[in-house]
């Protein structure tokens, strides 16, 4: 009866508790992120659904615009598409664009191009200052917001001069038409802007159509409207006109001329461009935080101990696969020359010096030193046999060396 001893495992491959110790940091750290983001988004979703939607009763909805100025006579439609928005415009439509900055640079020249010289009230809900160069020409934004959200009016709009106090608070806003009037000043910027509009369709006429340039939304939000003089400013901007087209801005906006082909920047808004640099750049920051953990070698324990001889014949067969015959005479001949010089009286450090060597070599054995240096510095050998030979002659000579 015979049994079979069995060997111990040599692989060095990981574990899969090594490989959880590893990696468990990295798991966590990405489910901490999943869960912040999931719990942003339902925050988000609770505390800003329907923001500046006039169908939407949330705190940040304006539901109680939309309702008051129906009391008034004033007809309020939503639409989402800049076909749309640019059908509705007239002289008795007041158009207000909730989010200007959604639009890209050519749907903001087209609504411009549609509502100047209309007649009608175009509201701009704190454009910025791209967007607000385009649709109200003229005018720019100041990089800095108002530290004060209530203000007063301080000028001669009558529907400024009525609301009093209000909360008008955010970008300020200046222009160069000496006819626009500015309200609600923040060091000495306007937050509230209104610039008539010159009807283009008939010369010399001036029409009644304007522009107001709002630099806070917070005057048509439900839980703002009841406070200061927040819904007079909103219902006497917003019904000067029997009907009100409340343009909300989406990614669905698909309104392009049918002969216009539209580029793949053209169908991103401009916060994903902002986003996949964000992204980018926090690659770029963990290929950097992961390259600076790379240090010196540390030594790792083998899981079994090899003998010596093994590992001898190991690197013989590779050098054997890969033809290497002069790496394995070069190596055959240094150890030989570091064990025959302690021998001889010659230095480790000048062992593989000729001049040093071979002398004390010659003098040690009686001889000749030209086959010494043809055996010790020679050329490789050209075939097996030849490396087998110097192998024997390299044993021959030590076994001579160290003979009594």
């Amino acid at each position: 009866m015979t049994t079979e001893a069995t060997l111990p495992t040599t692989s060095a491959s990981p574990t899969a508790r090594q490989l959880w110790t590893r990696t468990r940091g990295i798991a966590l750290a990405l489910v901490l992120l999943l869960a912040g983001a999931v719990a942003i988004a339902l925050v988000r979703s609770d505390a800003r659904h329907g923001a500046l939607d006039p169908r939407s009763a949330d705190p940040y909805g304006s539901r109680a615009v939309a309702e008051l100025l129906a009391d008034r006579g004033v007809s309020t439609r939503v639409v989402t598409t800049l076909e749309d928005a640019r059908a509705s415009t007239g002289p008795d439509t007041t158009l207000l664009v909730a989010v200007p900055d959604l639009l890209t640079e050519r749907r903001q020249t087209e609504l411009r191009a549609a509502t100047a010289g209309s007649g009608g009230r175009t509201v701009l809900v704190a454009p910025g200052g791209s967007s607000v160069e385009r649709l109200a020409p003229g005018v720019t934004v100041d990089p800095t917001r108002s530290l004060d959200s209530t203000l007063s009016p301080a000028c001669d709009f009558p529907a400024a001069r009525r609301a009093g106090d209000a909360d008008t608070g955010g970008l300020r806003y200046s222009s160069t038409d000496p006819r626009a009037e500015a309200c609600y000043p923040s060091r000495r910027l306007a937050t509230l802007l209104r610039v008539p509009e010159q009807d283009t369709r008939t010369p010399g006429e001036a029409a009644s159509g304007d522009t107001i340039v709002l630099g806070s939304p917070d005057i048509l939000a439900n839980n703002r409207l009841s406070e200061h003089g927040n819904a007079s400013l909103a219902l006497q901007l917003l019904g000067s006109r029997p009907h009100l087209v409340w343009y909300l801005p989406s990614l669905s906006d698909d309104a392009v001329a049918p002969d216009e082909e539209r580029g793949f920047f053209d169908l991103l808004p401009s916060g994903w461009l902002w986003g996949t640099l964000q992204l980018f750049v926090a690659a770029a920051l963990a290929a950097l935080w992961r390259a600076r953990r790379l240090g010196p070698l540390v030594p790792e324990r083998l899981p079994v101990a090899i003998r010596a001889s093994e590992t001898t014949e190991g690197r013989a067969r590779l050098y054997r696969k890969a033809d290497a015959r002069d790496r394995a005479a070069a190596a055959l001949r240094f150890a030989t020359r570091t064990r025959l010089a302690p021998l001889v009286g010659v230095p480790v450090a000048q062992a593989h010096a000729p001049e040093a060597l071979l002398p004390a070599l010659s003098a040690h054995l009686h001889g000749d030193g030209q086959p010494l240096h043809a055996l010790l510095f020679g050329p490789s050998p050209g075939d097996d046999a030849a490396l087998i030979a110097l192998a024997d002659h390299l044993d021959a000579l030590e076994r001579e060396v160290r003979r009594p």
